[in-house]
């Protein structure tokens, strides 16, 4: 079941990583350059956080 959690966290970590990138690129007004490396390091955060809580969460 734990495999369930994390695939599912993972679709919506993508989808989170994509909309803040979206929100910073809207408020600086311009593409990013490194795209692509930005988004990456937005989504290793979420998801290195995230995965550690459902860790903590599922073996409680």
């Amino acid at each position: 079941m734990e495999f369930v959690y994390f695939t599912l966290v993972a679709i919506i970590l993508y989808l989170a990583a994509d909309w803040v990138l979206d929100r910073v690129e809207i408020r600086i007004g311009h593409r990013l350059k490194y795209r692509s490396i930005i988004f990456f390091a937005i989504l290793l955060f979420l998801a290195v956080g995230t995965f550690w809580g459902i860790r903590i969460f599922v073996d409680a």
